[in-house]
């Protein structure tokens, strides 16, 4: 089976952050580190080339598939800033996103332009509930 792309790596989040051409967006980095840090328990990690996680699980899929990903995290990208969270969005996860301000959603991503367009008590209680989440799925041996 192939490897997952996106793995951990020794990059310098600070050098990827300080790269950042748009000030705000740098800005809004530096805090969101704080954030998942105060969150997670976790210092941040680069993984690939553009996401910044905090803690890391081992996963496997029934199709045999297995592989590392961080618990959560964020990437700064330019259209948007991606929140990467594993939760129960259907479920009572959805009533923390309808807290959250302004934002848009996939799968296990939420898309904000800034950071003043959201609550920063939503992102830390969305990453703290998707740790949760993902280490009752996939418990550590």
């Amino acid at each position: 089976m192939a490897k997952n792309k996106t793995q951990e790596t020794e990059g310098s989040v600070a050098d990827f952050i300080n790269a950042i051409e748009d000030d705000q967006k740098r800005k809004d980095s530096f805090e969101l580190i704080r954030i998942f840090r105060e969150a997670s328990g976790f210092d941040p990690k680069m993984w690939g080339s553009s996401i910044i996680g905090f803690g890391s699980y081992h996963y496997k899929y029934d199709s045999g598939r297995e592989d590392d990903a961080p618990l959560t995290g964020f990437s700064p990208r330019k259209a948007a800033i991606s929140l990467y969270f594993s939760c129960d969005v259907e479920g009572h996860h959805g009533s923390l996103l309808s807290q959250l301000g302004k934002f848009k959603n996939g799968k296990s991503c939420v898309y904000i332009n800034k950071l003043s367009d959201v609550k920063e008590d939503v992102i830390k209680a969305l990453a703290k509930e998707s740790i949760k989440f993902i280490l009752e799925k996939y418990p550590t041996k």
